[in-house]
């Protein structure tokens, strides 16, 4: 079942996505009718409380950039207010000079949990959807940590909805394109740990609320994004999610760049 987050007549709901309309979930808002698709406007499918990132987490990844595995997942976050949907624009910052894709198994959490072993950890799955987890490469490097790097507005692209049926999420090929020229190919098969083994991991530190994601690790072939671009995340199984590329044009008398 493929999940969308709408707004249509004021109102803001989950609804299943349908080949030319949307039905709502929420019976409460009085919406029983089918919707069509024009009289809808798609919206970002999640509204996190936190988005939960796998560091290095393939295999061939932690080869490409020269690192040594890790032994037990190392975790970041990336703020919700990174967050756009399909066919939104990633906008480059001026503080940066290159910003790379990173395209990423996004995990959609489904009801609160907290040390859930990783035998259990699908039945807090809600289900699955393509991410970008866009990066400021130089800015990762000048500051050895992650939250400026990741953290800037549009750099959480995600959607453009959520699959709640995945047979096997250990299983799924992901493709990166830029202007349709593959830049990333790999399977979550080739992931160090798993979907469920980093909600496990997620859940002995911290609450997992309904909602909430975690981004799972990118394959090799990361590379930079430049103005104009588009760039396709597309899982098989799940989605296939597409944004356009843009520059920061901002003023300089309304913005001061610290160096």
């Amino acid at each position: 079942m493929r999940v969308v987050r709408v707004q249509y007549a004021g109102k803001t709901f989950y609804a299943t996505l349908e080949p030319d309309h949307v039905l709502c979930l929420n019976k409460d808002i009085g919406l029983n009718d089918p919707i069509p698709l024009d009289q809808v406007v798609l919206l970002p499918p999640v509204a996190p409380s936190k988005i939960i990132c796998a560091a290095l987490n393939y295999h061939a990844h932690a080869e490409e950039m020269g690192k040594t595995v890790p032994e037990e997942p190392v975790l970041f976050f990336k703020p919700p207010s990174s967050i756009i949907g399909a066919w939104q624009a990633i906008v480059l910052p001026l503080q940066s000079s290159r910003v790379d894709y990173e395209g990423e198994l996004a995990v959609v959490i489904g009801k609160p949990c907290r040390r859930v072993c990783v035998a259990e950890a699908s039945e807090y799955i809600f289900g699955y959807t393509c991410a970008n987890d866009v990066t400021a490469r130089d800015l990762q490097a000048k500051d050895g940590l992650y939250g400026r790097a990741k953290g800037f507005d549009t750099f959480g692209p995600i959607g453009p909805w959520i699959e709640t049926e995945v047979p096997d999420p250990t299983a799924l090929t992901l493709i990166t394109r830029v202007n349709g020229e593959v830049r990333q190919e790999g399977s979550t098969g080739d992931m160090i740990f798993s979907a469920w083994e980093l909600l496990s991991f997620a859940s002995s530190v911290m609450t997992l609320l309904p909602g909430d994601v975690i981004l799972t690790g990118t394959p090799p072939g990361i590379g930079p994004m430049r103005p104009g671009d588009e760039v396709q995340v597309e899982i098989s199984e799940v989605a296939l999610l597409t944004n356009t590329v843009t520059a920061e044009q901002v003023q300089d008398s309304e913005f001061t760049v610290i160096q």
